[in-house]
């Protein structure tokens, strides 16, 4: 997996840790198929708007600068692509007249975003075995004060890519084999595994990888690995995002299920709860996160927001992860779910991101955006919730020579 995996704070447990997304400037390849497990698919039900609880509600104009750039991703694909699983999102010709409607739409004009939806997209309810009711938890991105050498407090190194890293992309050469990953390292001619986190920690990389930054604290440094996109702050007040370059390939092991399996943690196992007790016991930390094999590697990325599976960056509020053996890449969604306190929320998202941990037809990990605010609400939510993809009303039959 090249991309950005999102994974949710408050299920770490059995949270995977996110690989690294496209270079920004080059198209990446279509990822190999996602095949839904046996026996599992989703089932669509046509709905009309007024079916949407709070449709009318949202400020759906939020949503516009997340949809046009899954709009512009969608236009560089072949004319006759197919969108999503079996076709579930038709072609990407049939997207090129509601992207166009939509560039018309002025900034802030929420009434007018509305009617783009009715008059372009159909609601369809997404369910699972006759449910409808699925689990939405909250990722963000961290904000950390870094240095760009070490000394004094800064003594965390944010490594790039080493150059004896090899990825292999299964689905190359098995397509069944789906967007599986291997990591390694060769010995003559054969590819190992690559280090794990402890042994990388203990000095294996040497001088294979350079340091990008320098941060201040351990338990910072495994949250941002855990997140795997971040924005830095370095001392001389510029700021700078790094993404995911690559990983290790080790499988990953949530601090969360560490510290409970341990007994160092009950009640209260949020994000929240889990960094301060990890901040609160550093001498136990170390030891204790490097429980997790998964290690990240990084790169300086541009843009407004961290970038997802999509190729796109994020936006707060208005992306989210799903599973994309049910769901496609750059669909529409309207999702009804609530925030950690319990307030409704219900507005028109976009499908921009996967995880690993992210698995079901009505599952999703919901963006919050940057800093701590966002880590507040990203790291308390786990909430019952559903969704309805917004499917284009005209879509063409998926034509299978183009896949």
């Amino acid at each position: 997996m090249r991309r950005l995996l999102a994974v949710s704070l408050a299920t770490l447990a059995w949270a995977c840790a996110p690989s690294g997304p496209p270079a920004p400037t080059v198209v990446p390849p279509p990822p190999a198929p996602s095949v839904p497990l046996p026996g599992e698919r989703l089932s669509l039900q046509p709905m009309r708007f007024g079916d949407l609880p709070g449709w009318a509600e949202d400020a759906a104009a939020e949503v516009l600068p997340a949809l046009l750039k899954s709009c512009d991703r969608i236009a560089k694909l072949p004319f006759d692509r197919s969108i999503g699983p079996e076709g579930t999102g038709g072609i990407a010709a049939d997207w090129y007249a509601p992207c166009a409607a939509a560039r018309r739409i002025a900034i802030g004009d929420h009434a007018s975003t509305r009617m783009l939806f009715e008059e372009w997209f159909a609601p369809h309810l997404a369910t699972m075995s006759g449910r409808a009711e699925g689990t939405f938890t909250g990722y963000y991105e961290p904000e950390l004060d870094a240095s760009r050498q070490p000394g004094g407090r800064f003594t965390v190194p944010l490594y790039g890519r080493p150059r004896d890293l090899i990825t292999v992309d299964l689905g190359r050469f098995r397509p069944d084999l789906g967007s599986d990953q291997l990591a390694g390292r060769l010995a003559g001619t054969r590819l190992d595994p690559y280090p794990t986190r402890a042994q990388i920690e203990a000095g294996a990389l040497k001088d294979l990888a350079e340091p990008l930054a320098w941060l201040a604290d351990p338990v910072d440094a495994h949250i941002l690995h855990i997140q795997g996109s971040g924005r830095l702050r370095f001392e001389d007040g510029s700021r700078q995002r790094f993404g995911v370059a690559a990983t290790n390939g080790q499988r990953f092991v949530g601090i969360g299920k560490v510290l409970k399996d341990k007994g160092k943690l009950t009640g209260d196992t949020s994000m929240p709860a889990i960094r301060t007790w990890l901040k609160a016991h550093p001498g136990e930390a170390r030891t204790l996160m490097a429980e997790n094999p998964r290690y990240i590697f990084y790169r300086p990325v541009d843009g407004d927001g961290p970038i997802g599976s999509e190729g796109v960056s994020l936006t707060a509020q208005r992306s989210m992860a799903v599973d994309t053996r049910y769901v496609p890449l750059g669909m529409p969604l309207w999702l009804d779910t609530v925030t950690p306190a319990g307030q409704p929320l219900r507005r028109l998202v976009m499908a921009q991101d996967t995880g690993a941990a992210i698995k079901g037809g009505v599952r999703g990990d919901f963006f919050w955006g940057s800093g701590e605010a966002a880590f507040q609400q990203a790291g308390t939510m786990k909430s019952p919730g559903r969704y309805w993809l917004m499917l284009p009303r005209i879509r063409s039959p998926r034509v299978a020579a183009a896949n």
